[in-house]
């Protein structure tokens, strides 16, 4: 592993019973184990049990869920988001994490691993790229989207069948992430970034 890897958080953003976000983002993180360049930080949001709504945002103590969490966002130089699509949007937990964090986003790339129906989940990450991009994000333009993924994965849940595609739109995805996520950082170490 290189001397300086990129820190790269893979947030799991549904909260659902059931939900096949954890299968998904395994095989996303079984794609970045390949590569040399980056250190991997999964965050699953049914782990880091944030409140339901806003809280101490403009003020005012926060919950020590969101303190607790704040470090490690920070810490990242970039971020994969893996989300469904639920009715032609996004899920309301991940919106709620969004929204709760400012300067932690803040000129670092997001890349994106969605699923759903007939869209693949990329209707949701459309609207996200308008949520990043008011938080001074970049998002990088090439996705990795699933369509139907609970009959695309193996019996074990672990692996897609057929995989040659997935796994070159995830080279591509990485690649691009990877490259933004020096260039910003170099950036802001030289010159630290103002909204």
């Amino acid at each position: 592993m290189p001397e300086n890897p990129l820190n790269v958080a893979v947030i799991i953003g549904s909260v659902r019973e059931g939900r096949i976000a954890p299968v998904i983002a395994s095989w996303l993180v079984g794609q970045a184990g390949k590569r040399d360049d980056v250190a991997l930080d999964v965050v699953d949001l049914v782990e880091t049990r944030l409140p339901g709504e806003l809280k101490g945002h403009f003020g005012g103590e926060r919950p020590p869920e969101v303190t607790a969490l704040q470090p490690r966002l920070a810490a990242a130089d970039a971020f994969v988001v893996v989300l469904p699509e639920y009715n032609r949007a996004y899920p309301g937990a991940l919106k709620v994490m969004i929204d709760t964090y400012h300067a932690e986003w803040q000129a670092k790339p997001v890349g994106f691993v969605c699923y759903g129906g007939m869209s693949s989940g990329l209707r949701a990450v459309e609207q996200l790229r308008l949520v990043f991009a008011e938080l001074h994000a970049v998002t990088v333009r090439d996705s990795v989207a699933f369509q139907s993924p609970w009959t695309m994965f193996d019996a074990e849940g672990h692996w897609p069948k057929d995989s040659a595609g997935c796994d070159a739109a995830a080279k591509v995805m990485l690649d691009q992430l990877t490259w933004y996520a020096r260039a910003l950082r170099d950036a802001r170490t030289a010159r630290p970034y103002a909204s």
